[in-house]
């Protein structure tokens, strides 16, 4: 679904964020981007988003080569993935409504069958007796529900979330992490999730990347990285916590 092979990435002269990344994201699968910050984690993710193109190497994302692929298609591609942010991004001036069905208007889309299908996903997470409210009104969970409705309102075929529950509070972030597990299990789609929380990658993931100044250092799965890590840098990052005394349930 999206390889990287040997990629780069600078700004202008400077010199490279990331580099040497060899990355397959594998359908239906729940992936990790895991490292402290500044690792790079927010760049390989807005290459995966398409928001920044690569300075070398060779990325594919549905099977298109991103650097080969006419720039007038890449809008069709990015259609075809959603995104989560830290801040959630909804727009104050709009409905709950109206912010779930931004994509839709913005793609053309059937007001009809727009409104229809707005309205049964926000039934689903849950707030469709909301639909009228503005996001100002809501808690920070009910907020963060909205963000992933709106990025699944156009049935992406991957969902990518940037640290989405990095400025919640203890108890609702562990609600959310069991949430997201749960949406992932049942949607049955690619969803990568970028966090600092060692915790959250060992936990909710089937695949984690362990990232540091700009390369992935282990790619694995969590039983791996944590019983087998590749360096001592691996081993100390994913330290920080006990994999055996962690409550959440993992991944068969």
């Amino acid at each position: 679904m999206v390889r990287f092979e040997n990629v780069g990435v600078r700004y202008g002269v400077g010199p490279e964020v990331l580099r040497d990344i060899n990355l397959h994201i594998e359908p239906g699968s729940f992936y990790f981007l895991t490292g402290a910050s500044g690792a790079g984690k927010s760049s390989l993710l807005k290459l995966m988003y398409l928001a920044l193109l690569p300075s070398r190497g060779c990325i594919q994302v549905f099977g298109e080569d991103i650097s080969r692929t006419d720039r007038r298609k890449l809008p069709e591609l990015r259609r075809r993935i959603g995104v989560v942010f830290q801040d959630f991004r909804l727009l104050s001036n709009l409905s709950i409504f109206d912010n779930v069905a931004l994509p839709l208007r913005i793609a053309g889309d059937d007001e009809k069958r727009t409104r229809n299908n707005v309205a049964e996903l926000l039934d689903w997470v849950g707030l469709g007796a909301r639909l009228n409210d503005s996001p100002g009104t809501l808690s920070g969970g009910e907020q963060q529900r909205v963000a992933l409705a709106r990025a699944l309102v156009t049935d992406p075929a991957i969902l990518l979330l940037a640290e989405p529950l990095g400025s919640l509070d203890e108890k609702l972030r562990v609600e959310m992490q069991i949430e997201l597990s749960e949406l992932q299990r049942r949607l049955g789609r690619t969803f990568v999730h970028v966090t600092h929380s060692q915790e959250e990658a060992l936990t909710m993931s089937d695949r984690v990347a362990v990232m540091r100044d700009g390369s992935i250092h282990q790619v694995g799965s969590p039983v791996e990285i944590y019983n087998h890590p590749s360096n001592r840098f691996v081993a100390d990052f994913i330290g920080a916590v006990s994999y055996t005394h962690l409550t959440l349930p993992t991944k068969a």
